[in-house]
């Protein structure tokens, strides 16, 4: 697979011609919409002669999804990973494991049949849909709630078909950071006697010491050893009420990879990868402002609706765009096949074990295809 990125009076068939490729195959890949029109600047994922099996590392490919997924989208994205998180499963401050209100069983079945590994997400996040920092508390602070939802969480893996457990918890009190790496030591024990791997998301720390709520209650070096693997929540510096820039920009996320690298082992750390982007009403003024959350390929068809240039930042390794709507400029970042191709780059520089997509809600198939052909996916 090749890049290219759409010229001045480029077209499907002008391209399609110039790389020797089908017309149908670049619209099917690209998910372009009728007429087929194309924005300058646009990246495409152009198919070529496949790299040789043994010249692309091995990884492992993750994506996160709530069972509201179309089904269709899911089918369409399976084939390309190694483990589904079903997200999420929370937890009361007396020990009861919530499951989502939706039937996620579906989905397990779906992830079996094509060699995903289905893994249940363990939460933090309360009945009002936030991560709450006192639900952690009480339950670090006490070991028989620990055995009492673990042992829910076994019983729930068993039945439904779960293969793993995945732990994400945010805003961890600072001085939980000990109790909290105990607990993932302590589910990582009781799951791998049932052949359940655990892994634990972390927030996107630079260095040891980092201060805030989201990072001072992370130990990289504890629970890098705590856990079989652990993924970089690698994304939302560019996020709904913070000013317009990259969601994920790589000189950052290879600031926290190379940090992590000196805590954690390479081969146990997942690198994550957004799958969407924002678009921000300017001018932005803090406290008012909320971007709004969109896909990458509806963020393309944006810009061609609006005849947008888009535009690449070199340091970010990332895309953007300007339109004007009812008299109001917007600002838009979002992922693209560059963007992509960047991370799995530094991905294959660091030998890390692989990557992981929040969310897979919304299909982005050239993303997917291009991690097909930049790695062997792990399959089981």
């Amino acid at each position: 697979m090749e890049i290219y990125v759409v010229q001045q009076g480029d077209s499907v068939e002008r391209i399609s011609r110039i790389q020797n490729v089908r017309a149908e195959e670049v619209i099917y890949i690209n998910q372009l919409v009728y007429p087929y029109t194309l924005a300058v600047g646009q990246a495409l994922l152009i198919p070529t002669a496949s790299w040789q099996e043994n010249s692309r590392p091995l990884a492992h490919v993750l994506g996160y999804a709530y069972p509201f997924i179309s089904p269709w989208v899911l089918s369409e994205s399976l084939p390309d990973l190694t483990a589904l998180h079903v997200f999420s499963y929370g937890f009361t401050e007396d020990g009861q494991l919530v499951e989502p209100v939706l039937d996620d069983t579906w989905m397990i079945e779906a992830s079996t049949g094509q060699g995903t590994r289905p893994v249940l997400t363990l939460t933090s996040i309360g009945p009002d849909g936030r991560f709450h920092s006192s639900l952690i508390q009480v339950l670090l602070e006490s070991r028989s709630l620990q055995e009492k939802i673990l042992w829910q969480l076994g019983a729930v893996m068993g039945q439904k078909g779960f293969q793993g457990l995945d732990i994400d918890f945010e805003y961890i009190p600072g001085e939980e950071k000990e109790n909290f790496a105990d607990f993932v030591e302590l589910a990582r024990q009781v799951m791998n006697l049932f052949g359940y791997p655990v892994s634990v998301a972390l927030a996107p720390k630079t260095r040891k010491d980092q201060q805030g709520l989201l990072y001072e209650g992370m130990d990289y070096g504890l629970l890098g050893q705590a856990a079989n693997q652990v993924m970089l929540m690698t994304y939302e510096w560019g996020y709904a009420y913070g000013p317009p820039m990259a969601v994920a920009p790589l000189h950052m996320v290879r600031r926290v990879a190379e940090y992590a690298l000196t805590e954690i082992p390479a081969d146990r750390i997942i690198l994550g990868v957004p799958n969407y982007g924002y678009d921000w009403p300017l001018p932005y003024e803090r406290g008012s402002t909320r971007a709004r959350t969109l896909g990458n390929v509806e963020a393309v068809q944006l810009a061609v609706s609006k005849g947008a240039l888009i535009e690449f930042d070199e340091e970010a390794q990332s895309p953007y765009f300007h339109y004007l709507q009812d008299g109001v400029r917007h600002e838009v970042w979002f992922e693209d096949v560059r963007s992509y191709e960047a991370k799995f780059r530094l991905v294959r520089e660091l030998n890390l074990k692989g990557v992981g997509f929040w969310q897979m809600m919304q299909l982005f198939r050239a993303g997917l295809l291009l991690a097909r052909d930049r790695f062997r996916i792990l399959k089981f």
